[in-house]
């Protein structure tokens, strides 16, 4: 799945969390855990290959996992970042360090579940890896249809959290409607 989509996926599950369980969840870091493996995987060889796209040394932009041997580690930072069994190690320790699970963490764990079945071909996860090199062939989240679906997945999402949030606010304001009233009138100016 895009970036975008995996940012607005994580923030959708962590705003509904916060506001119904009281959950400590910062959105800011959740967001970054959520688009972690794709940066991680991506970004700096995307760097490594602009400039020596610009300084003349290759004029390939795109992975290739049978292109020259030096760009290979891309493929093992994907699968690495890509994987349940290297997340859940790093979760665990993380949790070691903090004396408390860091939930914000919790969106790299959603990450990989959204991309297990909108991935195909060469970037089909390997989710258990380095156990396994096993990679369910999906769906490619890069078809219209499945944008589409996606981003309407997405857009009633967040109807759903705003209109939920409105309903709040209407509860709020009718109970301080009824508590005044209670109280014996309105509430004195000084």
């Amino acid at each position: 799945m895009d970036v975008l989509a995996h940012a607005l996926w994580t923030a959708g599950a962590g705003l509904p969390l916060r506001q119904r369980f009281r959950v400590r969840l910062s959105l800011g870091w959740a967001i970054f855990w959520g688009v972690f493996p794709d940066v991680f995987s991506f970004a700096i060889p995307a760097v490594v290959r602009i400039w020596w796209f610009l300084s003349g040394t290759t004029s390939s932009l795109l992975p290739d996992p049978h292109g020259p041997q030096h760009f290979h580690y891309v493929w093992t930072l994907y699968y690495a970042s890509h994987s349940l069994l290297v997340f859940a190690t790093v979760f665990g320790i993380a949790w070691l360090f903090a004396r408390r699970p860091i939930f914000e963490m919790l969106a790299w764990g959603l990450h990989i579940l959204i991309d297990i079945p909108t991935h195909q071909g060469i970037f089909a996860l390997h989710f258990l890896w380095p156990l396994s090199s096993y990679g369910y062939s999906g769906v490619r989240w890069e078809n219209h249809w499945f944008l589409a679906a996606n981003y309407t997945a997405l857009f009633l999402l967040y109807w759903w959290i705003w209109m939920g949030a409105r309903r709040r606010d209407s509860l709020k304001e009718a109970r301080g409607r009824d508590a005044l009233s209670t109280a014996g009138g309105t509430p004195s100016l000084r």
